[in-house]
Formats: C-alpha cells, sequence, structure tokens
C-alpha cells in the first residue's frame, strides 16, 4: 500500500468514525472465510457495517477525529481487530453474544457507544442490555399514559356506579 492509498484509507476510516456514536472493536482473529462471512451476513442482516482495519491505521483515524475522545479504545489495539459500526447501541453487543453460542469468537475488546467508552469483553451482557433511545422514549410515553389511563377507567367506572345507585333511589322513592 503507497503513502497516498494509506492516507485516503485513513480518511474514509476517520470519516466513518465520526459518522458513527456506536462503535466496537471486536477480535475476530482465527475465524475461518466462512465463518467470517457468515457473520457478516448476519451484522448486515441488523444494520451494523462491518470492517477489519489494521491496528495502526485505526490508531491514525482516529488521531484525526478531534471532536470524539476514544480514550483507552487504543489500547485494545493488539492483534487483529474488526471495527462494528452500528445506529443503535446494543445491537452488535447482541450480534457477538448470539454469534458466540457457536463459535469462540468475536471477542470484545472495547466500544465507542455515544461518548462512553466500555473496555474488555467483561462488558458485553451489560451492553447486550443497554436500551436503544426509542426503547427509553417508549418506556418514559407508557409511564406517562398510565396515570392518565387510571383516570379516565376511574371516572367511567364512577358514573356507572352514581348513575346506578341514583336509580335505585329513585325506584325506592
Amino acid at each position: 500500500m503507497t503513502r497516498e492509498e494509506k492516507a485516503k484509507y485513513i480518511d474514509e476510516l476517520a470519516d466513518q468514525l465520526k459518522s458513527y456514536n456506536v462503535i466496537y472493536l471486536a477480535d475476530t482473529a482465527e475465524l475461518t472465510v466462512e465463518v467470517v462471512n457468515n457473520l457478516r451476513r448476519k451484522a448486515f442482516n441488523s444494520n451494523v457495517v462491518v470492517r477489519v482495519v489494521k491496528n495502526t491505521l485505526l490508531s491514525k483515524a482516529m488521531d484525526k477525529v478531534e471532536d470524539k475522545d476514544f480514550g483507552d479504545l487504543k489500547t485494545t489495539l493488539a492483534g487483529a481487530t474488526s471495527l462494528m459500526f452500528a445506529e443503535v447501541g446494543n445491537v452488535p453487543a447482541k450480534l457477538i453474544k448470539e454469534f458466540r453460542k457457536k463459535n469462540d469468537k468475536p471477542i470484545l475488546k472495547g466500544a465507542y457507544i455515544d461518548e462512553a467508552v466500555y473496555i474488555g469483553d467483561e462488558q458485553l451482557k451489560m451492553l447486550s442490555e443497554i436500551k436503544s433511545k426509542e426503547e427509553l422514549v417508549g418506556e418514559i410515553i407508557t409511564l406517562l399514559q398510565s396515570p392518565a389511563k387510571n383516570v379516565v377507567s376511574g371516572l367511567k367506572g364512577a358514573g356507572g356506579k352514581l348513575a346506578g345507585i341514583l336509580k335505585t333511589l329513585e325506584e325506592r322513592a
């Protein structure tokens, strides 16, 4: 790879790092081509972009991205590294967990999710349980609607009871 090609590759990688707020670094070394292709297929179906990168070029691309602090993610850049880009924070973690039911890898090296940095494979379970923004908004709306529904149903029920009591009193009189 010539210097110009490396510079172009680093720029493209830096642009990808800038455009995503969910970035996972995983170790996919020693996986066969067939297994890696299967992982890529599942990732594509889950709207996750998978890209195998050279650590030195990734490190240089991270340096070019000034508006994001990747913290200790650079310390994980050893051995084979695959990047996973997504729009939803928990999707790559769920993909890795599901894929590891049949394979030993990929192993999570680290993740950058909305300005937070997570290091190590032991973070995988927690990352897979993170709720997306849409899920959180849905839960908040449900919580806000619940008291209103209770008031409305209470008024409907009380109105029916009150009408029944008045009718009974009218019949007795």
